[in-house]
């Protein structure tokens, strides 16, 4: 559709529809992000020409800390925060892609190799993507988009993986005939996030974008995990699903991000094998004095807290859906310890004066009082804390934590029920 033509279609019903869909209580906003979105558009690359709208949502882990790259279970949801892009194809061979607040980048697609000087970089993630199709015979003419979020960098609701699966939704609708599905955009993402950028992560946040709604994920076969969508509304049990930034910068973590695999897949030698997925509880357990001396005592508790925690994913998950919301709130609270004591993924390595997450989860734990549930909230050691929160005392909550840890620290979110989605299809 041309500009005017979106201008007509949000104000219709089929917009508003979509819009409830996808933003739950913060669908009110919908329209004028879109007009700002367009406007972005215009104002970078001018008028004229059709343009397409896409939405790929950014993600919270509910269960299964640390669980996927060891082909572990995942309990996690995509959620009412998006990154959003205007698209118009081109075909100059090139990506040009504007994101507000940010240079523009662009890619040629002569190459489909990673390139060293891109690592760490939006266009290594671009070209990663873009390499992807290609390898599976799509031809990409170019394109030009525009790019907003509304998905908070840092947050651990992944808005790298966001924008991965965007890149990748624009490409398989507008190029490849819809003939990927969401789980293979995810791999891409992954592909384009582990090959061209540089980072080692699993499967677990593109899956949770691409995929969509609240749903469980078994990594056993990562080329082929198994998706199970769950019909639960958090508001309809009581509870508020809270997000609280904790103040820690990311920077300078990656040591320690990259030392929890590094730790286990030394520890799995000593099996012969790559995951922890792979072992036998029984065997790890029989073998902990030779574990001890080969991998060190913080792999294997890092190996406790998974074995315990991908059990209690699809403890979590039958409680939810047979309604026993105070089983999955105990579950929650014991993934968090689990967390904190095995994994040691709240305070990084040798932190005094500086422990934020740590705080966070006692001011959370103090203020609930026993109710609700709270635990680290994806990565750890910075980022955010999760917490499920009873509707009655919500506003208390939030008041009170956002006068200890800063205005604008409490984020209430919500569920959404669609994946990585091109609008007004």
């Amino acid at each position: 559709m041309k500009r005017e033509d979106w201008e007509v279609y949000f104000g219709t019903g089929d917009f508003s529809e979509t819009a409830q869909t996808l933003y739950g209580p913060e669908k009110d906003r919908a329209r004028e992000r879109y007009e700002k979105l367009l406007q972005l558009f215009e104002d970078t690359f001018g008028k004229g020409g059709d343009i397409a709208l896409f939405s790929a949502p950014g993600r919270t882990e509910i269960g299964g800390n640390h669980t996927d790259h060891q082909h572990g279970r995942v309990l996690a949801a995509s959620v009412n925060m998006d990154t959003i892009a205007a698209v118009r194809i081109t075909d100059d061979g090139r990506i040009r892609i504007k994101s507000e607040g940010y240079p523009m980048c662009e890619i040629a697609l002569d190459s489909c190799e990673p390139a060293e000087d891109e690592k760490n970089s939006t266009a290594a993630l671009i070209r990663g993507v873009a390499a992807a199709f290609i390898q599976r015979g799509c031809s990409i003419p170019g394109f030009e988009a525009a790019v907003t979020s509304s998905v908070l960098p840092g947050s651990g609701i992944s808005s790298s993986a966001a924008f991965e699966v965007l890149i990748g939704h624009i490409i398989n609708h507008l190029f490849y005939g819809k003939k990927a599905d969401a789980v293979e955009i995810a791999q891409i993402g992954q592909y384009a996030e582990n090959v061209f950028f540089g980072k080692p992560s699993g499967l677990m946040d593109q899956t949770a974008s691409s995929v969509g709604n609240l749903l469980t994920i078994d990594f056993n076969d990562p080329e082929h995990p198994i998706v199970h969508k769950l019909d639960v509304d958090f508001a309809a049990c009581g509870l508020a699903l809270c997000i609280i930034d904790s103040g820690a910068d990311h920077a300078d973590l990656t040591d320690e991000y990259a030392a929890i695999p590094l730790e286990l897949k030394k520890l799995c030698t000593c099996f012969g094998k790559e995951v922890l997925r792979d072992i036998p509880e029984g065997e790890f357990i029989q073998r902990i004095p030779e574990l001890r001396k080969e991998a060190g005592d913080r792999a294997v508790l890092r190996a406790f807290h998974f074995y315990a925690d991908n059990e209690r994913v699809p403890e979590q998950a039958k409680a939810l859906e047979s309604g026993n919301t105070d089983e999955f709130l105990r579950l929650v609270n014991e993934s968090g310890r689990s967390s904190w004591m095995y994994l040691q993924n709240i305070v990084p390595c040798g932190s005094k004066e500086h422990q934020e997450m740590a705080v966070t989860l006692a001011v959370c734990e103090k203020l609930l009082g026993g109710r609700g549930a709270c635990r680290v909230h994806g990565g750890g050691f910075a980022g955010t804390v999760q917490a499920f929160v009873p509707v009655d005392m919500l506003d208390d909550f939030r008041n009170s934590v956002e006068k200890i840890l800063g205005s604008g620290c409490c984020h209430v979110l919500s569920i959404r029920p669609e994946g990585g989605v091109r609008i007004g299809e």
